[in-house]
C-alpha cells in the first residue's frame, strides 16, 4: 500500500467523520493524513504491520456485519406476538483457542457486544469461555459460529 494511498484514505476518512466533504476539509484531512504518514512511516514499513492493519479491518467488518445480523435477529424475537415461542436461553461452553488476556477480553468484548449473546465467565484455565445466548439452536451451531468468525480473525489479529 503506497504512501498516497494512504494519504488519501485518512483524507476521506476526515472528511466522513467532520461529515464535511469540501475541498478545503479534504486538503486539510490530506494534511493531517500526510503528517501521520511520515511520523508512522518508519513503523508501516515493518514488516507484517499493513497486513496486521488488513486483519483488523476484517475484523470490523465481521463486528459490524455480525452486529446488524444479531440486531435484525433479536427484533424477530421481540416483536413477536408470542415472544417466548422464540426465546431458546442457553449457557454455553465455548473451548477457546486463543491464549492471552488481551485475546481473550477482545473476543468476550465481541460476543458482549453483539445482540442476543453474552460473555458470562471464563474459566479458571481459560480453556473455556461461557456464553448465553437468547436463542440457541445448538451448542455445536453456537460454537462452530464463533471459532469459525470472532475467535478467527482476533487470532489473525494477534499473531
Amino acid at each position: 500500500m503506497s504512501a498516497a494511498f494512504l494519504i488519501l484514505l485518512m483524507a476521506f476518512i476526515w472528511a466522513a467523520i467532520t461529515g464535511n466533504f469540501s475541498g478545503l476539509n479534504l486538503v486539510f484531512g490530506g494534511l493531517v493524513g500526510g503528517v501521520a504518514v511520515m511520523i508512522l512511516r518508519a513503523s508501516l514499513r515493518q514488516r507484517g504491520e499493513l497486513a496486521r492493519l488488513r486483519h483488523i479491518a476484517a475484523l470490523t467488518g465481521l463486528f459490524l456485519y455480525e452486529l446488524m445480523a444479531s440486531a435484525i435477529r433479536v427484533a424477530l424475537v421481540v416483536m413477536r406476538p408470542d415472544i417466548t415461542a422464540g426465546l431458546r436461553p442457553a449457557v454455553v461452553a465455548v473451548p477457546l483457542s486463543v491464549k492471552s488476556d488481551a485475546e481473550i477480553a477482545l473476543l468476550a468484548n465481541l460476543i458482549t457486544l453483539t445482540p442476543g449473546t453474552l460473555s458470562v465467565d471464563v474459566s479458571e484455565d481459560r480453556s473455556l469461555l461461557y456464553v448465553h445466548a437468547l436463542t440457541l439452536a445448538s451448542p455445536e451451531a453456537l460454537i462452530a459460529e464463533i471459532a469459525g468468525g470472532f475467535e478467527a480473525r482476533v487470532r489473525e489479529v494477534f499473531q
